[in-house]
């Protein structure tokens, strides 16, 4: 049983999510590094200035935290924190958890079984029906669905899942309306589904935030069905999240003659099971290998174990070997320690001060270079 969060600890979570340069990554490696969320804001400046900050690190301050809750709680929203007991369960096990979320609409939704469904934004009139259908027969089997109230084929999807749990994952804040011709339908879906978005209220959509949004898509649902996605396409981003977090990936066929299918057929071609009915998705799912249909569980980690000093244990030629294995090409995590001859604790302990000090980029699938 874990203990539920203290108040104390739930605003600092908020301010260190919040808190410059901190990312999901950054945010779990700080509370294993730190224990909690109350010692990680507190370490944050030295943590940066080891890392080479050339200015102070800014922290979010309990002002801005109170801030943020006062008009999430005007809107109407609940923000909802990594080891609050009602955060979403399929969230709370990715590896990194999404740190806190904004919830406007049912938080029920978000821990009922789900499918995501994505593609074009210029979808043709066949991409939208195909959507349509399938969303409206998962909602009649039980299932929410899951996209990303863009143009296209999220719309058809959101359209036809009102009635049985809609849930849009915004980029931009959860009372920012994108695409302004889905006002309509964004606030439907807060009355009877759910919008979801890890961005601070007030938040304009921009296009760093659009990996982060469709890693939520992916991650709150069991697997994701892709309907006409081109070749580089967000869907296909979807689709790469989906795998990296064991998630079904389904794609539905498309004209070869049709650009918009490019990315869809290529799935398909890569190994993604053909997908043309909701049923065809239902059944895939139930059985894969045999067992039966479930949800991933709950996260091993709560933060609350006490903190790791392993920074403080290092001198500067560790660092300095790391720095060395460091540099302007994209490194897996692993050859950096190879190469390094450095423990994996200290490499991290190091790579965690780099991003404080906004000296560090990570790149999908943990590799890491220089800025």
């Amino acid at each position: 049983m874990i203990a539920p969060l203290s108040e104390t600890e739930r605003i600092a979570r908020l301010r260190l999510a919040r808190s410059e340069n901190v990312g999901p990554v950054t945010f779990r490696d700080l509370l294993q590094h730190c224990g909690n969320a109350v010692a990680a804001i507190d370490a944050l400046p030295d943590l940066a200035a080891r890392g080479g900050a050339k200015r102070a690190i800014k922290v979010a301050s309990a002002a801005e935290a109170d801030a943020e809750l006062s008009r999430l709680e005007r809107l109407g929203a609940r923000l909802l924190v990594w080891g609050d007991a009602d955060f979403p369960p399929r969230l709370a096990a990715l590896d990194p958890p999404a740190p806190v979320i904004s919830v406007i609409g049912s938080t029920e939704h978000l821990a009922r079984p789900s499918i995501a469904i994505v593609g074009s934004r210029n979808a043709s009139a066949a991409g939208r029906k195909i959507a349509g259908d399938i969303a409206k027969a998962l909602g009649t089997e039980g299932f929410a669905v899951v996209s990303g109230l863009a143009r296209g084929i999220d719309t058809a999807a959101h359209r036809a899942s009102l009635d049985t749990g809609a849930i849009a994952v915004l980029a931009g804040g959860v009372d920012i309306v994108y695409p302004e011709e889905n006002r309509d339908l964004q606030a439907s879906i807060a009355e009877s589904g759910a919008l979801v978005s890890e961005m601070p209220p007030g938040t304009s959509p921009q296009a760093r935030h659009f990996p982060r949004r469709n890693r939520l898509i992916s991650g709150l649902a069991l697997a994701v069905v892709v309907v006409e996605a081109a070749h580089r396409s967000g869907s296909l981003i979807t689709a790469r999240f989906a795998l990296e977090q064991g998630r079904d990936v389904f794609a539905v066929p498309g004209s070869p003659l049709d650009p918009r299918a490019g990315g869809s057929n290529r799935l398909i071609k890569d190994g993604a099971p053909l997908v043309e009915t909701a049923e065809d998705v239902i059944a895939a799912l139930a059985t894969p290998l045999g067992r039966a249909l479930r949800e991933p569980g709950p996260p091993a980690y709560n933060g609350a174990q006490s903190g790791m000093t392993v920074s403080r244990q290092f001198d500067d030629s560790a660092r300095d070997s790391v720095l060395a294995a460091l540099g302007p090409t994209p490194t897996p995590l692993d050859e950096i320690v190879r190469q390094s001859g450095v423990s994996v604790p200290v490499v991290r302990a190091v790579v965690l001060e780099l991003e404080l000090a906004g000296r560090l980029h990570r790149d999908p699938g943990d590799r890491l270079s220089l800025i």
